[in-house]
């Protein structure tokens, strides 16, 4: 079901914790945008009992559930320890050259070593595929003012996303430091069932590139973290490099189609926008006598129609005053009613 093992002795980064409130699965009472909401991993501090809050994607992980990781992390734990030894020989071993020799033939201790490790990667592999333990996860390093806004679209995108249609099936964000960290960087891992299938892996890379424009930092084996990363062994801790899937111009280019898309749809977006502000200041630029003028001679100018403006507004100014001055007022309709009234006393005397 998922890449956890609840049995190791020393609980595993990769393990959820059961009866967790910072996981949220399809299952779950709260809808996913609530919960990205509630649980913002810029908010959520670590006091050692939420070190991560976690997403369960659409694709679950079927192989997992028979996979032997105790067994597995405690083969890989051997092996590390049996190459740590060794580098130091190397290192301590007079009869080993600082420097290689083409004349001679003699491999410095740097050569010496690194066959050593890329040994040690290969049989790390097979541990892996003897146990079924192949899963893992790309690495997504954001900043403390980004990883809120990060966070939400990759895990959104898990769930019914771009990122639905691939192998991935899980995702996490390190919630925030209990103290205060100038600079500090969020890591989010989003789990793939199996790392040294490349195909998938690069596939997942492109989505992550292309639809969320992420900075990827390599793909990192389960394996290689329950056997812990505190080893003087040299191996490398990832098992793909982003070099090693893509070229630095594939990369660019697919970082380079998301941000242009971005900018497109922030463009479109505030359009309408500035379209609401304008109706008012358009009316007042254009009024209705303007218009008329201009529609009746295209080649009058803008002075010629100020002027017709105001010229129109005296005559009906002037209007307005002519109708006032003729209408009678209180005082002469009152003299016209006491004429009438004399008028009819002189015909009833004769």
């Amino acid at each position: 079901m998922f890449a956890i093992n609840f049995n190791m002795g020393k609980e595993s980064d990769d393990a959820i914790p059961q009866e967790y409130p910072y996981f949220w699965s399809k299952g779950s009472s709260i809808a996913l945008p609530s919960f990205l909401t509630k649980y913002k991993p810029s908010m959520v501090q670590n006091d050692g009992t939420k070190p991560w809050i976690w997403i369960e994607g659409s694709n679950r992980n079927k192989d997992t559930a028979e996979s032997d990781a105790t067994t597995a992390i405690s083969e890989a734990a051997a092996l590390l320890k049996e190459v740590s030894q060794r580098v130091e020989e190397i290192k301590n071993d007079d009869s080993i050259p600082m420097r290689s020799s083409k004349k001679t033939g003699a491999k410095s201790k740097k050569d010496v070593r690194e066959k050593v490790q890329a040994d040690a990667a290969q049989k790390l592999k097979d541990i892996s595929i003897k146990h079924n333990y192949v899963c893992g996860k790309w690495l997504i390093f954001a900043p403390a003012d980004k990883v809120d806004a990060i966070w939400s679209k990759i895990a959104t995108s898990l769930v019914s996303g771009p990122l639905a249609s691939t192998c991935a099936y899980l995702t996490k964000v390190a919630t925030s430091p209990a103290n205060e960290t100038p600079h500090h960087q969020h890591v989010i891992c989003l789990y793939i069932p199996d790392v040294y299938d490349k195909d998938s892996v690069t596939n997942v890379m492109k989505v992550l590139l292309r639809n969320h424009g992420v900075n990827l930092s390599g793909v990192k084996s389960d394996l290689y973290t329950g056997a812990g990363n505190k080893h003087s062994s040299g191996v490398l801790s990832t098992v793909w490099k982003t070099a090693s899937l893509l070229t630095d111009s594939e990369i660019k280019d697919l970082k380079d189609a998301y941000f242009s898309e971005l900018n497109v749809t922030s463009t479109s977006v505030a359009k309408p926008d500035e379209k609401k502000d304008q109706p008012s200041i358009a009316i007042k630029k254009r009024p209705i006598p303007k218009r008329k003028l201009q529609e009746d001679d295209p080649f009058a100018s803008e002075d010629e129609a100020d002027a017709q403006e105001a010229e129109q507004k005296q005559k009906v100014q002037a209007k307005r005053k002519t109708g006032k001055r003729n209408q009678p007022s209180d005082m002469d309709a009152d003299a016209d009613e006491s004429d009438k009234l004399k008028t009819k006393k002189k015909k009833s005397t004769r």
